[in-house]
């Protein structure tokens, strides 16, 4: 019996993984802050097949007894601190959770020996591009705290490989979007704040254009480097459709407002201060992964609907910003985040 150790941000992947593959084992370790919800999890609960462990990616006691007592033959590594503007706030804890942790976790994966490591980065450790798209070649040029700490976690995760072939895999994938999202995320915001007739915050001039990636193509995306990757490789996960953030408002603005006419559409938008720095895209190629076999199989207008149907069948599932503004800390001194007006990559 295979087992798995999924560590955060990867309900999506373990329910494909419980569906996938029934008769393997799988384990979650999580320390379920404000973006995380044991709610995520109900389709595996009771399962007798998946163990749910509470705890932090980066207590090495923790992480070495899990090797030592459960015999884990895959690693999933999806546990990050992800918001950018707090990085800025607190780089310190980025560092600590996404480069010391990983430091932790694949240390203890190489003395269990485990059969393969999936380290899930980013494309922001590429910097941003204009017009030249990136391969997997391409420099690392990180711009801010986030994506420095996970250019290290990379640096870190690859060294085992150079030094030892210990057999990692890193991805690095668009902006993903979907059911169950947090709304410190752009999409989930932007829904939350149209529902209850407030203005989209939009950074800056709105004009950054970011790529979106439906969830269950993601997942798909891990299952296919679970079982066709090249170990001590990279591979880019990216996405064909590219949208400007203020023509996104624009659009979910549309769908979600009745007979809202072009000229109102401003009414519902407000530009507040942008991020220390803005990468404007984060253009992509994925065509080491496209001679896999996969594909991104869920247009935008049918993932989007999707999306937009299941926040409106689940209203009171996060806690409401307004209700609660320290759900999404801004700083280390957990300082409310009312000034943060979304996250997206």
């Amino acid at each position: 019996t295979s087992s798995y150790i999924c560590v955060l941000s990867g309900s999506h992947l373990i329910s494909a993984l419980a569906v996938r593959f029934p008769h393997w084992r799988i384990l979650t370790v999580d320390n379920l802050q404000y973006c995380s919800s044991l709610k995520n999890l109900r389709s595996v609960e009771a399962s007798s097949k998946y163990t749910f462990i509470p705890g932090d990616v980066c207590d090495p006691f923790l992480i070495k007894r899990l090797f030592a007592t459960e015999k884990i033959d895959i690693v999933f590594h999806c546990a990050a601190e992800t918001h950018v503007e707090n990085s800025f706030l607190c780089p310190s804890r980025f560092m600590r959770v996404n480069a010391d942790g990983t430091g932790v976790l694949i240390r203890a994966a190489f003395e269990a020996r485990v059969r393969r490591f999936i380290y899930i980065s980013t494309d922001e450790v590429y910097g941003d591009s204009l017009e030249q798209p990136f391969d997997e070649l391409s420099p690392k040029r990180p711009t801010n705290p986030y994506s420095a700490s996970k250019a290290a976690a990379e640096n870190i995760v690859m060294s085992y490989w150079m030094k030892h072939k210990f057999p990692v895999l890193i991805t690095r994938s668009s902006n993903v979007y979907g059911p169950h999202q947090h709304h410190e995320k752009v999409i989930p915001r932007f829904l939350s704040l149209i529902q209850r007739d407030q203005k989209c915050t939009i950074q800056g001039s709105g004009l950054q254009s970011r790529h979106f990636l439906y969830v269950s193509d993601v997942t798909d995306a891990f299952l296919t480097l679970m079982e066709k990757g090249i170990l001590g490789e990279i591979y880019n996960i990216g996405s064909s459709f590219e949208i400007p953030i203020i023509q996104l408002a624009r659009e979910l603005v549309k769908m979600k407002v009745k007979d809202v006419s072009e000229e109102a559409l401003v009414d519902w938008m407000e530009f507040v201060e942008d991020r220390p720095v803005t990468e404007l895209r984060y253009p992509m190629i994925s065509d080491k992964l496209h001679k896999l076999g996969w594909r991104p199989k869920v247009t935008w207008k049918e993932g989007i609907r999707r999306t937009i149907q299941w926040y409106e069948e689940n209203p009171n599932y996060w806690p409401s910003i307004s209700e609660n503004g320290e759900e999404s800390p801004a700083s280390c001194d957990q300082t409310p985040s009312h000034a943060m007006p979304y996250h997206v990559r």
